[in-house]
């Protein structure tokens, strides 16, 4: 995921995140009133097509013009670098080639997603990434052999996944990665029990409320929370998950965070600022 702390003068009076005009508070809370009004902001003649669909896919009205864009707290942006999510200086682009030093092999065994996922005896693990956000983990993954199908209920989000993985596609250093990864639909909780094929592991990354001591990093998650607020119903993901009998669960989770819907799993890796707990399903 890229954050980019650049000016866009049309997304904010201010140039700061805070309260919004859909939240009762400065942390980005919402309301009853639902999502933070958002629109698609497309100034490039040649590229308003590709602006529509998105705007069909996400609910959101193309805008054109600066004028028009100070109205809106959030802005997906569509220009030539892609897609992007904006609200003031915070710009956030899904952007898999800034992961290249992470996909080397010296460093790719290394990461603890990829280890916490590792399954014996077979040649190209099938994952359910049942909570994709931008795939960061899931290119990974892919990376290291693993197939992926991704899931991603907010729309906004998965319309950013979806582009990251369109340039992917076309780049011809991570098109063979790319090739690997498929995003599949968005209701995980429901595709769970009623899969083509028995997953070898399902990957769990409920967004969690934690603090954050690095800014940027702060940012970006207040900049994800006016779209997508953290799991509510814990219980229902991790029994979705289950119900699909993979090879195990890996659930990513905050360094020193709560066990998910407080089952213990039965090991886990841990990280500076993350752990993935692993719960294992016996094979029958």
């Amino acid at each position: 995921m890229q954050v980019e702390n650049e000016h866009v003068h049309a997304f904010s009076t201010d140039g700061e995140l805070g309260a919004c005009n859909a939240c009762d508070a400065a942390d980005g809370s919402h309301t009853a009133t639902g999502r933070v009004p958002l629109a698609v902001f497309c100034d490039a003649h040649h590229l308003l097509p590709a602006a529509e669909t998105v705007a069909k896919k996400t609910g959101a009205p193309v805008i054109q013009t600066p004028e028009d864009a100070w109205q809106y707290p959030l802005l997906l942006k569509l220009d030539e670098l892609g897609l992007s999510l904006a609200s003031g200086k915070t710009v956030m682009r899904g952007d898999f080639a800034r992961m290249a030093a992470r996909i080397a092999k010296r460093n790719l065994s290394k990461e603890l997603v990829v280890r916490a996922a590792k399954v014996k005896d077979v040649d190209t693990p099938l994952v359910i990434d049942a909570t994709a956000g931008l795939g960061e983990d899931s290119f990974l993954l892919a990376a290291a052999g693993f197939r992926v199908e991704l899931f991603e209920r907010d729309p906004v989000i998965a319309a950013l996944l979806e582009d990251a993985l369109n340039r992917a596609k076309s780049d011809p250093a991570l098109q063979d990665i790319a090739a690997r990864m498929n995003i599949a639909g968005t209701d995980s909780v429901e595709a769970l029990s009623h899969l083509n094929e028995r997953p070898d592991v399902v990957l769990l990354d409920p967004m969690f409320p934690e603090k954050r001591k690095n800014a940027q990093a702060k940012k970006k998650l207040q900049l994800i929370q006016m779209l997508e607020r953290p799991c509510s119903d814990e219980d229902e993901l991790l029994e979705a998950a289950l119900s699909s009998l993979p090879r195990k669960i890996v659930i990513k989770r905050p360094a020193k965070g709560p066990f998910l819907a407080g089952r213990k799993p039965d090991y886990s890796l841990t990280g500076k600022t993350v752990r993935y707990d692993c719960i294992v399903i016996p094979r029958k």
